[in-house]
């Protein structure tokens, strides 16, 4: 017997009959997803992701400070910024998170609704939530690997611990980077 495609698994199976739905064509797939439900994606991509990229930071930080504590006990409190700034990189998915809803208005029943406008608001949302979400991500890993060597460092020379703090600080200044390129990029997000 000859398995077709689609039998394989149930994603596979949604997917091969949504594009029979849709007349096999890309553009009718997802224009007739819900702009509403491109917005909620990139909504909960932007907490999602920096909630993990947060807690990835924070095991790498807090492991090396744990391993490291136990030559050098005195480290413990100092180095405990680093793992503050992991916890920001949630903050700021929370952040534009917050902002990004705040553009979810739902029209009311006496407007006119221009699908265009609206379709734009859904995809900006997205591509923001999703942008905001993956520049948290790698900056919690960034954070999180520089805090590890910070604590390394501490434990052996104390004298590094400065100089390696003013570079997780620029690891850090990437989630804010990303959260104001979300910003800018749902600037002209409006479904009303």
């Amino acid at each position: 017997q000859r398995r077709v495609h689609g039998e394989s698994c149930p994603v596979c199976v949604l997917f091969v009959c949504a594009m029979s739905f849709y007349n096999d064509s890309w553009s009718d797939l997802f224009s007739n997803i819900s702009p509403y439900s491109w917005a909620g994606v990139g909504i909960g991509l932007s907490l999602a992701l920096s909630v993990i990229g947060a807690a990835w930071g924070i095991f790498l930080t807090g492991s090396s400070l744990v391993g490291a504590a136990i030559k050098s006990p005195r480290i413990r409190s100092k180095n405990l910024i680093s793992v503050i700034f992991c916890e920001a990189v949630a903050i700021y998915g929370v952040i534009i998170a917050i902002i990004l809803v705040s553009k979810m208005d739902s029209p009311g029943a006496d407007k006119v609704i221009d699908q265009i406008k609206v379709h734009h608001a859904g995809y900006c949302i997205f591509f923001s939530g999703l942008s905001v979400g993956i520049a948290n991500l790698f900056c919690g890993v960034c954070v999180g690997i520089t805090g590890s060597g910070c604590a390394l460092a501490d434990a052996q020379k104390p004298e590094l611990f400065v100089k390696i703090l003013i570079v997780e600080i620029f690891g850090s200044a990437l989630g804010l980077f990303g959260v104001i390129v979300g910003i800018i990029q749902s600037s002209k997000a409006a479904f009303v």
